[in-house]
């Protein structure tokens, strides 16, 4: 008899259940903002990789970016959240919640059927027993009015017998709806008591597991809620490992050497500055406690002179003497060359010193931290091919860099010529599968490629060490005591450093580090290439040509080296013998991550 409140609980259970799937949906869209706005921080603080020289390379810098990287895949993990938050709830919680309209309509409606057949049967059994009652009150007047007439003796015969027929009628009609009305009555008891004891007992237990199994689904959706959290807290755990890991890695005495490679000039320390004695024209008593320099032949010196060349130290910041200045004053303007033949003026700054030096003393003119100043000038120019615009430690990380470089191009070239030899002696002994003619084209290109970057190394290797036997000449010089010998007129060398020896400048080519057939054997000297995986032969190869390997039907090889485009795959059999197979013949299975066998 509560199929009224039935109806609003089930439907509250409804309206419930899509309220979660309401919060888990602004659930997710929190958890897409979040993951959304870290990428946008990530991206926002990660470094424009433009060029190499960008490149972060001090230790808490990269301790840094790592942690952005990091953040980065947390941000993925909360994209995973609510990527399964959304498929594993939201969307199982809309399906259900339809499933559960539909089913719970299905009921409602076989109930109300049930109801409206139940009224039914009391309408009808109420109009018969509604009927009844009026017949038997009719036959009771019809008797009633029999009796009077057969008690009155002025009544006729045929009025006492039209009442009798009249009772006679009203008394079988009365019977007849009492035959019907208890018809009716035994058949709404009967719909009545199956009604309540079996049709609405029933809908109400199929209400009853629809409620149930809502519930159930609530509870699974709030236990896949917490799973979808729970999934990714070990790769969370890991991401913030990782970022423990990089605080870690920050190391202050690593990014101290960092700074002091990067700025290192290799230049020497200025030496001391001589004493300039101005009152040698001056007529004075010479005592004891004066100081004074001793008279030697050639020693005079124009006093007007020597403060003109006083003077000369600030040329670059000042004005420029006038050309009469006396010989001693060095060379304020030179120009500088560059190899594809322009000029530019480089400004030369000398210690007051050197001025002093042919006069004062034999003491050898040393470099100055001053001469780092050339550095900026040098920078108005074009950048030069050897660097000699740079600093000599500059210079020589430059170069070394650059034949770096130049030797892993030529180590490609050198590939890329193996293979096209290989391919050329297969199209020889093979015509049908390609003209080895074809392949000359691209074959001396690689050689012309080959030795332009050959002689492009030999340059580079010849400037680096001329700058290394400088460098190393400067160290030597540096920590010789020897420092009477005569001084001679300093001359500049291209890195912006001074030198001594004025043969320097015409000395023979440098000597390179390495002979060709010493750079070949590096490479003939390495270790065995790691297998990166296994392959099957699918088919027997006789290898009659060099380099090639011959193997059987089904023998097992190792891959050393995967195909390159040139059809052919280099392996290893387990005895250690080495070749190329056509890649055609073999069924190739790559590991993952392999790190050699």
């Amino acid at each position: 008899d509560q199929f009224d409140n039935l109806d609003k609980h089930t439907q509250w259970g409804i309206d419930f259940l899509e309220k979660y799937a309401k919060f888990v949906k602004e659930r997710i869209e929190i958890e897409q903002n979040y993951a959304k706005q870290l990428r946008n921080l990530v991206k926002k603080y990660c470094p424009k990789r433009s060029s190499k020289d960008e490149e972060p390379r001090f230790t808490s810098c990269i301790a840094f970016f790592n942690i952005l990287n990091e953040l980065n895949d947390y941000a993925g993990q909360r994209e995973v959240v609510a990527e399964e938050m959304g498929h594993r709830v939201y969307g199982e919680l809309m399906r259900y919640s339809h499933d559960l309209k539909t089913e719970r309509k299905m009921h409602l409606q076989e109930g109300r059927k049930a109801q409206q057949y139940l009224d039914m049967c009391w309408k009808q059994m109420d109009n018969s027993k509604k009927k009844f009652e009026r017949e038997c009150r009719e036959a009771e007047k019809a008797q009633q009015s029999y009796e009077r007439l057969d008690n009155d003796t002025n009544a006729t015969k045929a009025d006492v017998e039209k009442a009798k027929q009249q009772l006679n009628l009203r008394t079988h009609m009365a019977d007849e709806n009492k035959n019907e009305y208890a018809a009716q009555l035994q058949n709404f008891n009967g719909e009545q008591h199956k009604h309540y004891y079996i049709v609405i007992p029933q809908i109400y237990k199929q209400l009853q597991e629809m409620d149930e199994r809502r519930t159930i689904k609530l509870s699974e959706c709030y236990k896949g809620f917490a799973d979808s959290e729970r999934k990714v807290i070990p790769i969370i755990s890991k991401c913030l490992e990782g970022m423990i890991l990089a605080a870690k890695s920050v190391d202050e005495h690593r990014d101290s050497q960092i700074v002091i490679d990067c700025f290192k000039s290799g230049f020497e320390p200025p030496g001391d500055f001589p004493f300039e004695d101005y009152s040698q024209n001056i007529y004075r008593t010479i005592s004891d406690g004066t100081i004074s320099t001793p008279k030697q032949e050639g020693m005079r010196i124009d006093s007007k002179t020597t403060v003109g060349k006083a003077k000369g130290k600030l040329w670059l910041f000042g004005k420029k003497p006038k050309p009469q200045s006396p010989p001693l004053t060095p060379t304020s303007l030179y120009t500088s060359s560059t190899p594809n033949g322009s000029q530019y003026p480089i400004f030369s700054i000398e210690p007051v010193h050197y001025c002093m030096s042919d006069i004062k003393t034999g003491k050898p003119r040393i470099p100055s931290f001053r001469s780092l100043k050339r550095g900026y000038l040098y920078l108005q120019g074009p950048a030069l091919e050897d660097f000699s615009h740079l600093p000599p430690e500059q210079r020589r990380k430059k170069l070394q860099q650059r034949i770096d470089e130049l030797n892993r191009e030529l180590q490609k070239e050198t590939d890329q010529k193996d293979a096209l030899i290989k391919m050329k002696d297969v199209y020889e002994k093979n015509p049908q599968m390609g003209d080895p003619g074809s392949l000359q084209p691209k074959l001396a290109e690689t050689m012309s490629n080959m030795d332009r970057l050959r002689m492009e190394i030999h340059k580079n290797e010849a400037w680096l060490s001329e700058v290394e036997g400088k460098v190393a000449a400067r160290s030597d010089r540096r920590h010789s005591s020897d420092i009477n010998h005569l001084v001679t007129q300093g001359r500049e060398s291209p890195e912006g450093s001074y030198t001594d020896d004025a043969n320097q400048e015409v000395r023979g080519p440098p000597q390179q580090h390495a002979h060709p057939s010493e750079f070949d054997d590096e490479f003939e000297d390495d270790d065995p290439l790691p297998a990166i995986g296994h392959c099957k032969a699918i088919y027997p190869f006789d290898g009659h040509n060099e380099g090639t390997l011959a193997m059987k039907e089904g023998e097992i090889l190792y891959i050393i080296e995967e195909d390159k485009g040139d059809g052919w795959t280099r392996a290893r059999r387990h005895n250690g013998e080495e070749g190329y197979v056509p890649t055609s013949y073999i069924d190739v299975t790559l590991e993952k991550n392999s790190k050699g066998a």
